[in-house]
């Protein structure tokens, strides 16, 4: 009996260690995965911290959630070139609207932890969020991943001036943030619907043409229809408080009207926005 008890002891302590090992595994990114033929061989999440990324010139210092990555070649697959590990993240990257920032292998950055690697780092929006991400692979069975998720920053407009700009330049550009690829307005957002709600209100006689407008990713004629229907999402929320919709004119402009580079993702941001026009 001692002896089975003993047993039993042992295979509990086993077991609970494996569900414990089970409930630590560390996963993928929630933005970017591992290639197939890799596993995660250790990784770890820091709810604020900061990183130096390298731009080619000097370090850009983010600071946010930092996922860190090792990745490592499974059993009895096919070994991946440094090349196939940097193009497979180049393409992710692109795809999701991001941009390159640096592909090489620095040897006088002293500011970047992996200095004389070869390394990719790009930069990428999605939604609200602004994503880094660095790649360095080392050899052809291992590759490191870090990325930072740094929340952009809330445009802070008041009433005052928002009607101050109308009555200057007869124009303000706002960036509302929406869910990707929907007219669903961010609730970080709402702060700004808000502003515009209270500048109506002390302005009975102003009437405003609210001005949908995007980048230049993906199709012009999606892009037209995205920009009409939150243009129509932004006229919804501010005569849900109250404004009279016929002081309200919705107009959606897709990527026609850029006024900034669509070829850099600051660009593409900047031109990603709502208008509001003087009547």
């Amino acid at each position: 009996m001692k002896t089975r008890a003993a047993i039993l002891i042992i295979f509990s302590l086993v077991f609970n260690f494996r569900a414990e090992a089970q409930e630590d595994e560390i996963k993928d990114t929630p933005y970017f995965s591992g290639m197939n033929d890799f596993t995660i061989y250790d990784g770890e999440d820091i709810e604020f911290d900061s990183y130096n990324f390298f731009n080619g010139k000097n370090c850009v210092t983010i600071e946010g959630r930092i996922y860190k990555r090792h990745y490592t070649l499974k059993e009895d697959v096919q070994k991946s070139s440094p090349l196939q590990v940097v193009r497979n993240y180049s393409n992710a990257i692109k795809s999701m609207g991001g941009t390159i920032i640096f592909d090489g292998e620095p040897q006088e950055a002293e500011c970047a932890e992996n200095n004389g690697r070869r390394m990719l780092v790009g930069k990428a929006v999605r939604g609200a969020d602004e994503l880094w991400i660095e790649i360095v692979p080392t050899g052809n069975e291992d590759y490191f991943m870090t990325l930072a998720l740094k929340e952009k920053m809330e445009q802070e407009v008041t009433a005052n001036e928002m009607f101050e700009a109308l009555n200057r330049d007869g124009h303000i550009a706002l960036y509302i943030n929406f869910d990707t690829g929907k007219s669903v307005i961010r609730d970080e957002s709402k702060p700004v619907i808000d502003q515009i709600v209270e500048m109506m209100k002390s302005n009975s006689g102003l009437k405003i043409a609210v001005e949908g407008h995007t980048d230049n990713v993906g199709n012009p004629a999606s892009n037209q229809a995205l920009s009409v229907e939150r243009a129509k999402a932004v006229v919804a929320a501010i005569a849900a408080q109250g404004i009279a919709s016929d002081r309200l004119t919705p107009a959606g402009f897709g990527q026609n009207k850029p006024i900034a580079d669509n070829s850099t993702e600051e660009g593409r941001a900047k031109n990603r926005r709502v208008e509001l026009v003087k009547k």
